[in-house]
């Protein structure tokens, strides 16, 4: 699953990319807020968007150091 998702993120432009890291930073809050309130079974999703949102920003980063090159 996580090679589908990077693949998916590669084809995106990097404003794309932006808003997904946002949308992936309030996932990560939400679930954080979850958590903390007991609710459990919202740990492996958590790790996953984590995951998922360092991809985000690993890509953002390469292309970012791609346009200043």
């Amino acid at each position: 699953m996580a090679r589908a998702n990077l693949e998916k993120y590669r084809e995106m432009n990097p404003n794309e990319l932006e808003i997904e890291q946002r949308e992936l930073a309030e996932q990560i809050f939400r679930l954080r807020f979850q958590l903390s309130s007991g609710q459990s079974e919202g740990l492996k999703k958590l790790r996953e968007t984590k995951k998922d949102l360092a991809r985000v920003k690993t890509l953002l980063r390469a292309s970012e150091l791609k346009r200043k090159a």
